[in-house]
């Protein structure tokens, strides 16, 4: 994909799309119907961002309060910001950590008016570059680098013009959604240059600034009031209820169309880390312009490996790029950062939503770049090690993100995932240790001595966390604990209801036990032969998907919690509105219907999704959700840590993915026909791989990586193709006599 096949505003207004048909009409949405993106400056799974702010739900961007369910409601009545913010979340929740701060305001006014609000015009966004007006006349243009942000500044005629930092703010205009520093320092250097740090959820933040203001004022302030020759405030014990704003300004006169240009280096480790990583980032003697092309340049690297063709859709293809796009934007890497202890190496935060992202983005991530999959294992076991357990979210915050009720034991797919890859530069002996320690912890404890887990989705949960762990224990050669691993990866079993063949009633976040009963386990055939059989599994999935049901309606703003009980008591598929169920599609390849896949994914990809602002059905939860357009548009979905790669019609007549180390792989079709909402789907009735016949429907890891040529002969109707064989299944090594539950 290229740069101009990214458009950053998808997401970020309210869902706009046309009303679903067949199909996908019985679909049932319970998350808020909104992408909740931002179309502000990013680097690559970089550690900044930076975006016009207006306190808005949940990045700092737009108009739009906090919503959990239905169609968001407005706190702002158009676009305006009060300027421009560092380190966005992106498509998150509510998960109550919102970041963005040291903003940056230019202004023509007093300061008496900083934290009003401007309107925003004339906006542009592409990978790594961001531009607005406000409607004072001041144009902005802002990019990032890995560790630093740069601004620039177009100025209409003034005589007193002002850019101002400020330290003081954090977080959202919304309830509970403010940001308070406990700490904070800020030094005046030289003309052009100061330092600073704030001390935020206990990290600290510290910035270098230089900022290209030749003849004007550099002065701090205090509650909106200048210090003419202070060089230094110091704040050691701030309270949320005495604070009063602080920060830096440059002042001075300015020409029509005259610029000022601003860098901020960042750092978790201080101000003499911060003043070095901006000198990285933007080497003397370079500014906005370089460091913009350099952003820009990795941005087409990390696009361009995936490459389409064969099939005239400007639409199509500007939303496969935006979602290869926001697939690459979190988790944020930040080698050398930890501010938590000392050791250098891998770090990472803002991994918000584990449960969202380790079925589909993780594994896009690790096929494109698998060093930067490998460095972000090593923080989270890094994490481990100094924290005592693999985070399920963990955020530019002290510790580990404790919200557990939604997932457990995540990281072991990860891991299981490259080691099956045969990934280098880690140790895979100390990974097996913290695998095996995390297991015994918190639900685990539950698991290990009842043989299940509350939420019962939880059980399933720690189940394959230790059939993945087994894979490790493999490969360092531990027999014992690879074969304990596998017995208790059997437990899986106590989580369903064998009357029902659905899992047991229990408490569910954002779902019912239909939404995590069609998971694609390690022992899929273990699991239809519990639901009955292939025929009873396949009318399961059949009346989960909608087959023959009513059309359903969408929660409107505000919903009611009747209406939100009634929708929930359909137990549908939530039609990619959110994450939990997004891989159940898949889940008919195991009963031998590959046909039914078919089907739903091609409603699912060509009804729920567009090129418009409104063009997502859900929140984009660091990419989980952008990542599986990537997956269903060329055709192959990974079945995340058990190295398995499972084949469908492709959106696509030809693509093409790079490789690192290897050949392309290349998706061929023949008898490929026009694809979009109102189409009907297509299916695969032969396969070919490598000039090879390919009854299966599946590819190995191994086979994937190491690239060639998968040809697939489409039609209108299904055929016989992949109905009689079945995908992998792993079956505990040995029988394990459970209490009866």
């Amino acid at each position: 994909m290229k740069l101009a096949d990214v458009d950053p505003f998808i997401g970020t207004q309210p869902t706009d799309l046309p009303a679903p048909t067949g199909l996908a009409a019985t679909w049932w949405w319970p998350k808020p119907q909104i992408g909740n993106t931002h179309p502000g400056a990013t680097f690559p799974l970089g550690m900044v961002s930076a975006c016009a702010s207006s306190g808005a739900y949940p990045t700092g961007y737009g108009e739009y309060a906090l919503a959990t369910e239905g169609v968001p409601p407005r706190m702002r009545e158009r676009l305006v910001a009060s300027g421009v913010t560092h380190f966005q979340q992106s498509g998150t929740g509510a998960i109550r950590k919102y970041y963005n701060y040291v903003r940056v305001t230019p202004m023509l006014g007093p300061l008496d008016e900083l934290g009003g609000s401007w309107d925003i015009t004339g906006e542009t966004a592409s990978p790594g570059s961001y531009e607005f007006a406000f409607a004072s006349g001041i144009r902005g243009e802002v990019t990032v680098g890995p560790k630093s942000a740069v601004h620039r500044y177009t100025f209409p005629e003034a005589t007193d013009a002002r850019v101002v930092i400020d330290l003081s703010v954090g977080g959202l205009d919304i309830p509970y959604g403010a940001t308070v520093p406990i700490r904070a320092h800020l030094e005046s250097l030289e003309p052009g240059e100061a330092q600073g740090e704030i001390v935020v959820e206990g990290t600290p933040l510290a910035m270098h600034l230089s900022a290209d203001t030749p003849g004007w004022r550099q002065l701090l302030w205090y509650d909106r009031r200048l210090m003419p020759g202070g060089r230094r405030l110091d704040f050691d014990a701030i309270r949320p209820t005495t604070m009063r704003p602080f920060g830096l300004m440059w002042q001075g006169s300015v020409e029509a169309g005259q610029t000022v240009e601003l860098r901020i280096g960042f750092s978790l480790r201080g101000v003499d880390q911060a003043r070095r990583n901006l000198a990285a980032d933007c080497p003397e003697g370079t500014g906005f312009d370089a460091r913009r092309a350099a952003t820009r340049a990795s941005w087409s690297q990390h696009l361009a490996p995936v490459q389409v063709a064969g099939r005239e859709d400007r639409e199509a293809r500007t939303v496969l790029g935006t979602a290869l796009y926001h697939s690459f934007i979190k988790p944020a890497l930040a080698p050398n950062e930890s501010p938590q202890w000392p050791t250098n190496g891998p770090f990472a935060f803002d991994i918000c939503t584990m449960w969202d992202i380790y079925r589909t983005q993780l594994p896009l991530v690790s096929l494109l770049n698998p060093a930067a999959s490998t460095d972000l294992a090593n923080a989270l076991i890094e994490i481990c090690e100094e924290e005592g357990n693999f985070p399920i979210g963990y955020r530019m915050a002290k510790g580990s993100d404790r919200f557990s009720r939604q997932a457990s034991g995540l990281a072991h797919t990860l891991l299981a995932d490259l080691c099956a890859a045969g990934a280098g530069g880690i140790d895979w002996e100390w990974a097996l240790v913290h695998m095996l320690a995390d297991l015994r912890r918190a639900y685990g404890e539950d698991f290990l001595t009842s043989g299940r887990a509350d939420p019962i989705s939880h059980t399933l949960d720690i189940a394959f966390a230790y059939w993945c762990t087994a894979r490790v224990a493999d490969r360092v050669g531990d027999a014992k604990a690879a074969a304990d691993c596998r017995r208790l990866a059997g437990r899986w079993k106590n989580a369903f209801d064998p009357a029902t063949g659905l899992l047991r009633d229990s408490t569910f976040y954002e779902g019912t036990k239909h939404n995590y009963s069609f998971r694609v386990t390690h022992d899929m055939a273990g699991r239809i032969a519990l639901a009955g059989g292939e025929e009873r599994f396949t009318r399961l999935l059949d009346r989960f998907f909608g087959y023959g049901a009513d059309p359903v309606v969408q929660p409107g703003v505000d919903p009611s919690g009747d209406e939100m009980e009634a929708g929930y008591a359909l137990g549908r598929f939530e039609g990619l509105n959110n994450e939990p169920d997004m891989e159940a599609p898949w889940a008919y390849m195991y009963a031998g219907r590959p046909d039914r896949t078919a089907e739903i994914v091609h409603h699912g990809l060509h009804q729920m999704f567009g090129a418009g602002p409104g063009g997502l059905p859900g929140n984009d939860d660091s990419g989980g959700l952008s990542s599986w357009v990537v997956w269903a548009s060329l055709g192959v979905f990974p079945v995340a840590g058990q190295d398995l790669f499972l084949v469908n019609a492709p959106a696509w007549p030809e693509a093409t993915i790079d490789l690192p180390g290897g050949e392309p792989l290349r998706i061929e079709t023949t008898g490929f026909r026009a694809v979009g909402r109102g189409t009907d789907p297509q299916y695969v009735r032969e396969a070919a791989w490598n000039g090879e016949p390919l009854e299966r429907t599946w590819l190995t890891g191994s086979e994937l990586r190491a690239g060639g040529t998968l040809r697939l002969t489409l039609g209108a109707t299904p055929g016989s193709w992949g109905t009689g064989v079945r995908p992998p299944s792993f079956p505990s090594a040995a029988a394990e006599v459970t209490r009866r539950l």
